[in-house]
C-alpha cells in the first residue's frame, strides 16, 4: 500500500480506500471477510456515507478489535427514515443519526466527520450559517470527529467551502468524464509533465482551481465516482471511444492535485484486488493518455461531457446534473440509493422539460436532450 497525508487532518491514509457501498446488503460475516482482506492488504480506511442500520452493523462487527488502526469517515445528515437512506438538515435527526453510526460502529468517534452532499450555493449558506456546521465544530470540539469535511460535486460549492477555512478534508467526484472540457490542443501534449505543472488545457477552469486550491489551502481531497459510475471501464459508455482500466481511471484521479485517496465501491474480494493493483503497477499499466490519445479516430458526439454549454435552460433545470444521474443510473441494474437521493433533490427534474430544443441547439456534442430528459423522468419517476 502507498500511503499519503490527506491534507491538514494529518491522517495518513492508504491511496486506496473503501467506499462503504460495496458493503450494502452484505453480512456481518460477508463485510468481515472483505474487511479482512482490505486490511491485510494495507488498506485503512474507508468512508460510511449510508444511514442503513444493517450496513453500519456489519461494518461494526467487521472492525471490531482493530479501530485504532482504522481510519473512518462518517457523515453527518446522512439520516434512515421510511426504510431507506435520506439527506436531511433538521439537526435533530442529524444528531441522532450520529450517535446512531457512532452505536452500531461500537466507537465513540469517527476521524472526518463529513458534512454530507452539498451541491446547491444556498445549501451551502443553510449548512454553513446555521446549525449544522456548528454541529460539526461542537462534535470536534468534544473529540467525537477530529476533522470536518464535505462532501460535493459542485466545483464551485466546493471552492466555497474550501475558502470558508472550516473545513479539512473534501470529498468529490473526480475523473475524466467530469474534469474534461472538449479537446482544443495535442492530446499528447496535454499530459506532458512540463504541460502538467502549469495546466491541464481541456479542464472544466473551475475544476481545476479547485484542486489547486485544496492543495495550496493543504485541505485533503478523497475521491469519489471514480469510474463515473463504471462508464469508462466500458468502451461503449466512455465518451473517450476507449475502455480505462481500473487502474488507469484510479491513477487519473490519484495524479490530481490535493488527492490523497480514492473511495472504491468495491463489493467483493475481487474488486478489491483490482483497485489494489494501481498499488503494484507500472508505469506504462498506469498510464491513462494512452485512453485519450488520437481521440480525432473516435467521435464525441451524443455523449454529454457535463460542459454546461446546453445551459440556460428556459424551465431551470440543470441539465448537465440531470444526464450525469441518467449515465450513474444506467450503469447499474438499479438505481443506486445516492443517485436517487442526489436527483431527487435538484430545484427542477427531467419532467420539467419544456421540449423547446434550445439546449439541442447549443450542446457541442450533438446531444439528444430532449429525449434523455424523456428517459430521465421514465427511470426515476418525475
Amino acid at each position: 500500500m502507498i500511503y499519503r497525508t490527506l491534507g491538514r487532518s494529518g491522517l495518513e491514509v492508504g491511496a486506496i480506500a473503501l467506499g462503504c457501498e460495496g458493503f450494502a446488503g452484505k453480512t456481518s460475516g460477508e463485510a468481515r471477510e472483505m474487511m479482512d482482506f482490505a486490511i491485510g492488504n494495507g488498506i485503512n480506511f474507508i468512508d460510511i456515507y449510508s444511514s442503513d442500520p444493517d450496513l453500519r452493523t456489519a461494518l461494526g462487527d467487521s472492525l471490531r478489535g482493530r479501530r485504532s488502526s482504522f481510519v473512518i469517515q462518517g457523515h453527518l445528515c446522512s439520516v434512515w427514515k421510511n426504510g431507506q437512506y435520506e439527506r436531511s438538515r433538521d439537526l435533530a435527526e442529524t444528531k441522532a443519526a450520529f450517535d446512531d453510526l457512532l452505536r452500531r460502529l461500537g466507537t465513540d468517534y469517527v476521524d472526518v466527520g463529513m458534512i454530507h452532499y452539498i451541491d446547491a450555493v444556498d445549501d451551502f449558506h443553510a449548512v454553513f450559517d446555521g446549525e449544522i456546521l456548528a454541529y460539526a465544530k461542537e462534535l470536534r470540539a468534544q473529540g467525537r470527529i477530529r476533522s470536518v469535511g464535505i462532501s460535493s460535486h459542485n466545483p464551485v460549492v466546493a471552492r466555497m467551502a474550501v475558502e470558508s477555512g472550516a473545513v479539512d478534508v473534501l470529498m468529490f467526484s473526480v475523473n475524466p468524464c467530469y474534469d474534461m472540457q472538449p479537446p482544443d490542443e495535442d492530446v499528447e501534449m496535454l499530459w506532458a509533465e512540463e504541460r502538467y505543472a502549469k495546466a491541464l488545457h481541456n479542464f472544466n477552469a473551475e475544476r481545476e482551481a479547485l484542486y489547486e486550491l485544496c492543495e495550496r489551502e493543504n485541505v485533503g481531497i478523497d475521491v469519489m465516482k471514480v469510474y463515473a459510475g463504471g462508464d469508462l471501464l466500458k468502451a461503449d459508455q466512455s465518451p473517450f471511444g476507449r475502455a480505462f482500466t481500473p487502474v488507469q481511471a484510479l491513477n487519473y484521479a490519484l495524479t490530481r492535485p490535493a488527492v490523497a485517496a480514492v473511495m472504491a465501491g468495491c463489493r467483493s474480494v475481487s474488486e478489491i484486488e483490482c483497485a489494489l493493483a494501481w498499488c503494484t503497477a507500472s508505469e506504462e499499466e498506469k498510464d491513462y493518455s494512452r485512453v485519450l490519445s488520437g481521440l480525432e479516430k473516435f467521435t464525441w458526439s451524443g455523449h454529454c461531457m457535463y460542459c454546461g454549454h446546453c445551459a440556460p435552460c428556459p424551465a431551470g433545470i440543470r441539465v448537465a446534473d440531470v444526464n450525469k444521474y441518467l449515465n450513474l443510473a444506467r450503469a447499474r441494474r438499479e438505481i443506486p440509493e445516492t443517485v436517487r437521493e442526489h436527483y431527487k433533490l435538484l430545484a427542477r427534474h427531467a419532467s420539467d422539460c419544456l421540449h423547446c430544443g434550445q439546449c439541442e441547439k447549443r450542446c457541442p456534442f450533438h446531444v439528444p436532450i430532449r429525449k434523455e430528459m424523456k428517459a430521465a423522468s421514465g427511470l426515476f419517476g418525475f
